[in-house]
């Protein structure tokens, strides 16, 4: 299914060895992470088992390039039925437009918040990007439910691929707010190239480490 982007969205033209280079860039080095980072993804998975006795795995539909949805792969951190409470939790929302994020999320399970701030929970993502869902560089991909609500503007984040790491993510994650966040990704759409990606991708390595905005 896919969430049609409405006009105008201004997108913007690059070299089409530009796509290829981006894609080959995925596809070995997301294998390449995936099968180091492979031990970690296993052990996290056992300790959510051992702690919670559910699922470890927790695929959600998300947005992808052009409105495409998918099922994006990730360490489950909250309870069963969490996504039944949010309307009851909204009042606690720390974060402007569609967003929706709290600090201390009441629905962690006892890992989820050390998860969630060592950003192990998105090692599984690895795996959409070898797929072809997602780049290992672009605009985090949003949930329909947030992206229903996107102006124009907002939009032309869904112009490129999404990703696992971005500008947002090196520049204070969730201490950003929403119309800050759409600056940060147009910014990207705007300005991306090869080399742009792979410097991102060195950022994002003491960004995760720091912990700073991750909640």
């Amino acid at each position: 299914m896919q969430i049609a982007v409405a006009a105008p969205v201004l997108e913007r033209t690059v070299p089409g060895w530009w796509r290829l280079a981006k894609r080959w860039t995925d596809v070995v080095l997301g294998t390449l992470l995936l099968l180091a980072l492979s031990p970690v993804i296993l052990l996290a998975a056992i300790a959510i088992v051992c702690v919670t006795g559910g699922t470890p795995f927790f695929m959600q539909e998300r947005v992808g390039i052009g409105g495409r949805r998918f099922k994006m792969y990730k360490l489950r951190t909250m309870v069963n039925g969490a996504h039944e409470m949010r309307e009851d939790l909204m009042h606690l929302n720390e974060l402007s437009g569609p967003v929706f994020k709290i600090r201390n999320d009441p629905r962690l399970h006892p890992l989820g918040s050390f998860l969630r701030r060592s950003s192990i929970d998105e090692l599984p993502n690895l795996f959409n990007v070898v797929l072809g869902d997602i780049s290992l560089v672009g605009p985090r991909p949003a949930l329909p439910c947030e992206v229903e609500h996107y102006d124009a503007f907002a939009r032309r984040r869904l112009t490129v691929p999404q990703g696992i790491t971005c500008l947002w993510q090196i520049n204070g994650r969730c201490h950003v707010n929403f119309e800050e966040w759409m600056q940060l990704d147009n910014r990207y759409v705007d300005t991306w190239s090869p080399v742009g990606d792979l410097a991102i991708v060195l950022k994002t390595i003491p960004a995760v480490l720091r912990k700073e905005g991750a909640h």
